[in-house]
């Protein structure tokens, strides 16, 4: 019977391969992903079949009931993965479409999760910002410029103590400690900059004035799409989140076609601003469920719900 163990650091290799060989769609699918929320959003995983599943554990607890996060990377059906674990999965969360299909054919119940599907933008549509829908983007842009001295920078490990010292003072600015989604982005953001050196990041920075006020970070999803993990600007300096989007995506991304800018999470405001960017095209997730849910039925918590599971 295949082991179940959590993920950890070491398993970047591991995973690593794994995705080499099955490219993802889904933005949750990078090794930093899954290593860097894993304190609001336990991760397992199990090699099963010479293919790799990972599971997480349903509203964030230790103890409580495991399902299947994305599809199994490798030939074996999700259905077969229970039987090889020796646990009973009856819900499959953060599936794509072709997985979702397979599922239903089986039987299963299959409901769109359009608060986690993808938005996915043409690089060069963000890097250049051409034509009349993105008129605004382009004012904002030149007003942080008439009135800053900014400077891009790329993000080395000798540059993330200056960019910690940021994430501070932007969580002071936003109040992050009465945000319970914030608190545990704070948490992935510090796990991702303290394992900057060993992760496969791309980060960029922006001076405005010789201080850091902005960053973004990324990394490879398959090879012609990036996907874009977290971003922050100083609230106060106008337009340096439409300068950061630009900045990042013209220096950092210009190897990939698409960029994955992840889910909004049913957040009204962060639909709107992912949407004023123009998607290209959008990832569809979708749940799948054994049976009818039901007020019982586990799913996945968001890792940016609650706080009290942050280490």
């Amino acid at each position: 019977m295949a082991t179940i163990r959590p993920l950890e650091l070491g398993d970047q290799s591991l995973v690593a391969q794994y995705l080499r060989r099955y490219p993802p769609k889904i933005s949750e699918f990078t090794f930093t992903n899954l290593f860097v929320w894993r304190g609001s959003r336990p991760i397992w995983l199990a090699e099963v079949e010479d293919s790799l599943v990972f599971l997480a554990n349903a509203r964030g607890e230790n103890d409580a009931a495991k399902v299947l996060l994305g599809p199994p990377l490798g030939e074996t059906s999700p259905l077969s993965v229970s039987q090889a674990l020796g646990i009973d999965l009856e819900v499959f969360v953060r599936i794509p479409e072709d997985t979702a299909n397979v599922l239903r054919n089986s039987g299963l119940n299959v409901t769109h999760d359009r608060d986690n599907s993808d938005y996915v933008y043409k690089v060069a549509d963000l890097a250049e910002l051409r034509g009349r829908r993105f008129h605004k983007k382009r004012n904002h842009i030149k007003q942080c410029l008439a009135a800053h001295r900014c400077e891009y920078e790329p993000i080395i490990p000798e540059l993330v103590s200056e960019c910690l010292d940021f994430q501070d003072r932007w969580c002071q600015a936003r109040e992050c400690g009465k945000n319970p989604g914030l608190c545990n982005e704070y948490v992935a953001i510090r796990e991702a900059f303290i394992n900057y050196r060993d992760l496969q990041i791309l980060g960029g920075a922006i001076r405005v004035d010789g201080a850091i006020e902005a960053y973004a970070l990324g990394e490879e999803l398959n090879p012609n799409t990036g996907v874009w993990h977290f971003e922050k600007a100083i609230p106060g300096v106008q337009g340096l989140g439409q300068l950061i989007n630009q900045w990042f995506s013209k220096h950092a991304l210009s190897g990939f076609e698409y960029i994955n800018r992840e889910q909004d999470l049913g957040i009204q405001g962060l639909r709107q601003a992912k949407e004023s960017y123009h998607p290209d095209h959008m990832v569809d997730k979708f749940t799948a469920t054994l049976k009818e849910p039901t007020a019982e039925t586990p799913s996945l918590m968001n890792p940016h719900e609650c706080a009290k599971h942050s280490p």
